[in-house]
């Protein structure tokens, strides 16, 4: 019992050997047919799935405005501290003191891309993008500003 369960293994992997062998082959004398995409080439047509997870943005529109209202909820919902948010105290028309947003830090090189900070956002301001190209020569290039220079809280967007 024991022989015919030990040569029964190797001829099955010899015939899955075989297969592969065939498969490979066919695709070697049949160089017109392009099995794989060539990755640096195909830039411009390359399309990544909805639910591929790149890197955080904040969107800002037209005018210059997002939806961040600086809650903190997406930094205390990141496991490894990537996202750090520096607020202000700003003074509204009617004299009532509101926190806003001035600086939304995100540290890619520490990004686990678990999207808890997408989904702890209970303003929807920051979503994950597309990019995957993050290759840098400095670190320091890693650490990036979300948030636009002189940006501001959108109307209708509230704590």
């Amino acid at each position: 019992m024991f022989l015919k369960d030990y040569f029964g293994t190797i001829f099955k992997s010899v015939k899955s050997l075989l297969t592969g062998m065939k498969l490979t082959g066919y695709y070697f004398t049949h160089l017109k047919e392009i099995v794989t995409e060539e990755y640096p080439d195909n830039r411009a047509t390359l399309k990544m799935a909805d639910r591929f997870r790149g890197e955080v943005i904040m969107p800002h529109n037209d005018n210059n405005e997002h939806r961040c209202t600086g809650c903190q909820a997406c930094e205390l919902a990141c496991p490894n501290g990537t996202i750090k948010i520096i607020t202000k105290q700003e003074t509204l028309p009617d004299g009532k003191k509101k926190k806003r947003i001035d600086t939304f830090v995100y540290r890619l090189d520490m990004c686990t891309f678990c999207n808890l900070c997408i989904v702890a956002c209970p303003s929807d301001a920051i979503v994950m993008g597309h990019k995957f190209e993050h290759s840098v020569y400095d670190k320091k290039q890693l650490k990036k500003i979300l948030n636009n220079p002189d940006s501001k809280l959108m109307e209708g967007v509230e704590e």
